[in-house]
């Protein structure tokens, strides 16, 4: 069905959708996730308010994960090595939440294969975050940088559902 917009030209793509896409949602959501939970604020919070021991605490405590410190006056590695994760872990979630359209190349078009694409992108781009930032931290090793990946990807899994919900607020 063909439709005029403002300018008085028709088009036959359709009305056009007041939302972003659903990798502009996630990419929001990622932001906005790194930016509240990897803080000083919320990290020292989850410390000192949260029970380990419980699952509520312990999920709180994972959720800042990717914590960042900038203009904390540290006077190691300096920024780049204190937050190279969080900066890793956005950059990183944002590319791959464009480079996976699987509502595009699903058999089933829609909400699940978008919710499975933001939470699989987050779950990748939380590993490789670990990964890099480790082996491109200060000592460097490959069995720390394992690690972390494994670390990170189990971050990635387990707050991904975020990432993935976010996703459903987009179009395809």
């Amino acid at each position: 069905m063909a439709a005029i917009n403002r300018s008085g030209v028709t088009s036959r793509s359709g009305p056009v959708s007041r939302y972003g896409t659903a990798a502009g949602t996630g990419t929001l959501a990622v932001l906005l996730l790194v930016a509240v939970c990897g803080s000083p604020l919320y990290v020292g919070w989850a410390e000192d308010h949260t029970d380990p021991e419980s699952a509520g605490g312990w999920f709180l405590r994972l959720l800042a994960w990717p914590a960042w410190r900038f203009g904390s006056g540290d006077s190691g590695q300096g920024v780049l090595a204190t937050d190279l994760r969080a900066i890793l872990l956005v950059v990183l979630a944002a590319a791959l939440l464009y480079l996976l359209p699987a509502s595009q190349v699903a058999r089933v078009q829609g909400s699940v294969s978008q919710f499975f694409s933001g939470w699989g992108a987050y779950v990748l781009a939380a590993g490789l975050a670990a990964l890099l930032s480790t082996l491109l931290g200060p000592a460097p090793s490959l069995l720390a940088a394992l690690q972390a990946a494994g670390t990170g990807a189990g971050y990635g899994f387990l707050s991904g559902w975020i990432i993935g919900t976010a996703s459903l607020g987009g179009r395809a």
